[in-house]
């Protein structure tokens, strides 16, 4: 019997605090949703940007040999075991586009074919003598998906050549990494990520400080005074931003103190981790717009927190969703999230050696994002907090 009575006091418990125990409930299937939502084919697909310099060549029958063309359809047709596509190419024109597709992680490699290509593969059919050159491929060597579509392009390509010539490896093939991406450790490799996972942790500190005010009753003292939420919010957030940028400065710190050397301006990468620390404060006020005590806010900052660390590749990388294009850029499902941009940028600053005006995109999708999750915070607080103290 009291057995029987502490489960149904703790049951009529659990089920007056329905926000908690409904994000506890479907937190799983959410995340098993936003997990089809990746992998809808069930694999992950590999972008490859194929930049085409071949010259076509007649043969002694009239026909004509575009070996250039011919390897764009090639990889095109690798394929996993069930079918679908394991590479998706795209042709590409310009070499700086085709960079900055591969610095934004558009995509994860760019083949580039020489314009001798189709002359190089019918000498070494014709069992003359060889033509010297070489297929290069591109890519940041830091980004996780670059080895794995190198590795399947090169073999598509590889087999290609040997069937079209009959010769093993008449044409060679050569590496160019961008930026530093080369030279980077596994260890320095993480580094960009974890100065944005310092950020994030500051989800935690936002919704329980305004949770505390709330909770302590300091709120209704400071509502004689005819403060506004932008008043409370904005001082709030003020002092958390400084707390943000010493998280992000110490992180780097130890970071450098242990080998690790920025190969662009760090005065772009603090910044970015200014505008990413306000975005994940704006992120923070809105928990507590649905918390009334601290302990509460502490369990409902864990789903942003999971949202950030799971899918911005702040943790691992993850494939983008494209939803659709604006000015020329796909603009993905996770671009919602503030810290995507962010460790996009701090890639490009710290291993690519990007300046200020290579992450304009990033930094402009921070402020934009900031602003928002800051104004909704604001909105939510007034009419949540303020609004019941006045009604109060």
């Amino acid at each position: 019997m009291r057995l029987l009575s502490v489960f149904r006091k703790s049951w009529r418990e659990q089920t007056r605090d329905i926000l908690v125990l409904s994000l506890s409930l479907v937190f799983a299937p959410f995340f098993v949703f936003l997990y089809w939502l990746m992998f809808p084919s069930g694999s992950t697909t590999y972008g490859v940007l194929i930049l085409n310099h071949d010259v076509s060549v007649q043969l002694a029958s009239g026909a004509w040999l575009a070996g250039g063309d011919e390897v764009v359809e090639v990889v095109r047709g690798v394929t996993y075991a069930d079918g679908n596509p394991l590479l998706k190419v795209s042709r590409v024109t310009d070499r700086a586009e085709a960079d900055a597709r591969l610095r934004n992680r558009d995509a994860a490699a760019l083949v580039v074919i020489p314009a001798d290509f189709s002359r190089a593969i019918l000498a070494a059919r014709e069992g003359r003598e060889p033509i010297t050159t070489s297929v290069t491929m591109v890519g940041d060597l830091t980004n996780p998906y670059y080895a794995v579509a190198a590795v399947m392009t090169s073999a598509a390509l590889d087999e290609y050549i040997q069937s079209a010539t009959g010769q093993p490896r008449p044409i060679q093939f050569a590496e160019e990494p961008l930026g530093a991406s080369a030279a980077r450790s596994e260890f320095e490799v993480y580094v960009p990520g974890l100065m944005v996972f310092a950020v994030i942790m500051l989800v935690f500190i936002a919704a329980m400080t305004v949770a505390r005010e709330v909770e302590a009753g300091t709120l209704r003292r400071l509502q004689i005074t005819r403060m506004t939420s932008l008043d409370f919010l904005g001082g709030l957030s003020l002092a958390l931003v400084l707390i943000g940028v010493a998280a992000v400065a110490l992180t780097f710190l130890t970071a450098w103190a242990l080998g690790f050397r920025s190969q662009g301006p760090l005065w772009v990468a603090i910044l970015v981790g200014a505008v990413t620390t306000f975005s994940i404060i704006g992120t923070g006020l809105v928990v507590a717009c649905f918390s009334r005590t601290v302990t509460q806010a502490f369990l409902l900052a864990n789903f942003p927190l999971a949202l950030f660390m799971f899918f911005s590749s702040a943790v691992f990388p993850v494939p983008k969703v494209p939803l659709f294009t604006l000015g020329g850029r796909a603009i993905g499902l996770y671009d919602i999230l503030p810290p995507t941009h962010a460790v996009v940028a701090l890639n490009k600053v710290l291993t690519l050696g990007a300046g200020f005006s290579d992450v304009l995109y990033e930094l402009a999708a921070l402020l934009i994002l900031s602003a928002a999750y800051f104004g909704l915070g604001v909105w939510l607080f007034q009419r949540t907090h303020l609004g019941a103290t006045q009604t109060g």
